[in-house]
């Protein structure tokens, strides 16, 4: 019987291991790339534990974990943090559990709080799990006349309107970056939210150049909406999405999210992800106004402590005040600040 090794994978020989076995993992999610361990470390500075685990010198489970840590909202490992997927990528829920049994030792370690796995199917462990979350999907096809004829009846009566508006819609990659951004940094100040750096999106075309993409919606030329867009397999994913709030009567989401569901079946994608959401949000609604389907999302803990799990998000009440405040300050503010403050959230 061979015995079950973990090394903390690091080499460029270590990248390439991890990555042919994602390949032929069939429920590894984009966030297992290995090239998501660049875009952390570049983007954000913090260390990475990516674990792989090894059975005779073949690879059987990989774990990718960072490590953030801050006098604000204290020390954890998340996998991953800022994402929407991460967590174990087994060939068995015995090397599954033994992954989790080696990022809870590395956790006493470095003396974190807790450990939390992002999860896109419900994992086998026994671990608390949050179940507030979901992703919300629905499949596309090449023929856009198909997919407008098979949508419900108020969301294609909406879609003909906008469609003979002065709206217009573009794709590219780092050349729309800046107005992405721009609208993306006002639509989180507007949310009390602290905005991510621009270095994180200019991060992610630049490792994933084939995989990533912004859509941009123009009215009369000027940049009102925009989509932050992640492709991976059969997937594509609109990771962020924002539009201007002086705009909505032009209702430019509708025509952001058709186009995109165009430009998805175009690319040869089957499903298009709206991204995640809380169940029953107003983003929740919207989404699901698609003829969209839910898929669960699982966060599971370790927890050093054994306490209840961590909620590091603006539903806490303690952070009520300071998304109040955060609401009423200038963009140029907000985007100063926010990027050093938004690293340190899972």
């Amino acid at each position: 019987m061979s015995v079950m090794m973990v090394i903390v994978a690091m080499s460029e020989e270590d990248g390439r291991r991890w990555s042919e076995f994602i390949k032929t993992l069939p429920h590894a999610s984009h966030y297992h790339r290995w090239g998501w361990k660049q875009v952390i470390e570049d983007a954000f500075g913090w260390p990475t534990y990516y674990l792989m685990a090894e059975e005779a010198g073949q690879t059987v489970g990989v774990l990718p974990l960072v490590w953030q840590k801050s006098r604000l909202f204290g020390s954890f490992l998340t996998s991953l943090p800022f994402l929407s997927g991460g967590g174990v990528a087994a060939r068995s829920q015995a090397v599954e559990e033994g992954l989790v049994q080696e990022a809870s030792a590395l956790a006493r370690r470095l003396n974190v709080s807790h450990v939390e796995l992002r999860y896109r199917r419900k994992p086998q462990l026994e671990l608390p799990c949050k179940t507030s979350k979901v992703a919300v999907v629905r499949p596309v096809e090449p023929n856009g006349e198909k997919m407008l004829r098979e949508l419900p009846h108020k969301v294609r009566s909406d879609v003909r309107k906008v469609l003979k508006s002065e709206m217009s819609a573009e794709f590219g990659g780092e050349e729309f970056l800046r107005d992405f951004y721009r609208l993306f940094a006002i639509n989180m100040r507007n949310l009390g939210t602290p905005v991510y750096s621009r270095g994180f999106y200019r991060s992610m075309l630049r490792v994933f150049p084939n995989d990533c993409f912004v859509c941009l919606v123009r009215h009369r030329g000027k940049p009102i909406a925009g989509s932050f867009l992640m492709g991976y397999r059969d997937t594509l994913e609109a990771g962020w999405s924002s539009s201007l709030y002086e705009y909505l009567a032009l209702k430019p989401n509708m025509f952001l999210y058709w186009n995109i569901l165009c430009f998805a079946g175009e690319r040869g994608y089957r499903t298009f992800d709206f991204g995640r959401s809380t169940i029953d949000s107003g983003t929740y609604r919207f989404k699901m106004q698609w003829g969209s389907q839910v898929v669960p999302l699982y966060w599971a803990y370790w927890l050093a402590s054994g306490d209840s799990p961590p909620e590091l998000n603006p539903n806490n009440p303690k952070y009520r005040l300071a998304i109040g405040l955060w609401r009423h300050l200038p963009v140029t503010v907000t985007n100063l600040l926010g990027p050093t403050i938004a690293r340190c959230l899972p």
